[in-house]
């Protein structure tokens, strides 16, 4: 089949989210009671499952829907000021230019994304944004893409920079890419 579409994460994949979240996460760690993260920790958490990591931060499981709020609610506070990831411009311009739909699936708020966007000169590129995808659901977001846009899996290729990006996008029955440095391969 013919590749008709190409969905993208947001943080990590489109904008550079790393030094800002790593701050923030820091900023919040005694408020929300675990241990601030180093460069190196944070790095590991990419490749980890969400169920692995809500085990390795050792937070109470009531308390990460508190904490993932505030870390969005922080983050609005920095959108304005936040890059794209090198070369995802050109990249996008060069898709978008061969006709490929080009899509975003995130758990950040919308309307960071929409700033984001415009500030970095982006917005006309994206067909849709899905955003509020669950902490464990967003293959579950993937499949209602594919459905409200009559794509079939094998027509749709999903780039993240996270193992639960590919584990999502698995799920969902897509190809998958990954975003690892300032390339994109294919994680096999």
């Amino acid at each position: 089949m013919t590749v008709k579409a190409i969905i993208f994460d947001f943080d990590g994949t489109l904008a550079d989210t790393y030094d800002a979240l790593l701050e923030i996460t820091n900023r919040l760690a005694t408020e929300f009671g675990y241990k601030p993260l180093s460069e190196t920790e944070l790095e590991l958490l990419k490749s980890l499952s969400s169920r692995e990591i809500i085990k390795r931060s050792q937070i109470a499981p009531i308390v990460i829907p508190f904490l993932l709020k505030r870390v969005k609610t922080e983050l609005a506070k920095e959108i304005k000021n936040l890059k794209t990831i090198e070369g995802i411009e050109t990249a996008l311009l060069q898709l978008k230019k061969q006709g490929y739909q080009l899509g975003i699936v995130t758990s950040n708020h919308k309307d960071n994304v929409l700033v984001f966007l415009e500030n970095n000169n982006l917005e006309s590129l994206f067909d849709f944004i899905y955003s509020g995808a669950s902490l464990f659901g967003k293959h579950k977001i993937l499949a209602r893409i594919l459905k409200q846009y009559n794509l079939k899996p094998d027509e749709v290729i999903y780039v993240g920079d996270e193992t639960r990006d590919i584990h999502a996008a698995k799920k969902a029955r897509l190809r998958q890419w990954q975003l690892v440095g300032d390339s994109i391969r294919h994680p096999c």
